[in-house]
């Protein structure tokens, strides 16, 4: 037996995956080291882009993200990205950018993402996070 998903189902997983990423990236805004890692699963696997750490335990992703409090008046926004569904399996892979006020100056710090998703019990969980550094263009 074949079975086949609508499009407006793509469509709506789509959304519930970005809603999710957007969920990681209002968590971080708030710095809420809570919120962003309740949205990986107990198993996942983090790189982050500041640590050369691979993360594959809860108390490991909590120890990247303890910091959030401190960092002041930095935020996260999303850039261009692109979702593919699997199932249930999502990955969104993109740009986001940290801004920061450092020494009365606007700092950006562009950084490439991948994070996977998968469908765990109705929600959405990152299973997987990568994220680096945005090389200069070339």
């Amino acid at each position: 037996m074949t079975a086949f998903v609508s499009a407006p189902v793509f469509a709506d997983t789509v959304k519930d995956v970005e809603a999710t990423t957007q969920q990681w990236i209002a968590a971080m805004n708030r710095k809420s080291t809570t919120d962003v890692v309740a949205l990986y699963a107990k198993d996942a696997v983090f790189f982050g882009t500041t640590s050369p750490i691979l993360r594959d335990t809860p108390a490991l992703v909590n120890d990247y993200f303890k910091n959030l409090p401190n960092l002041g008046d930095s935020t996260m926004a999303m850039g261009d990205h692109r979702v593919q569904v699997f199932g249930d399996v999502a990955i969104n892979t993109g740009f986001y950018i940290r801004t920061a006020l450092q020494n009365g100056k606007e700092v950006k710090s562009p950084a490439r993402f991948t994070f996977v998703y998968q469908l765990r019990q109705g929600k959405w969980l990152i299973v997987e996070h990568h994220s680096s550094v945005l090389p200069e263009a070339r």
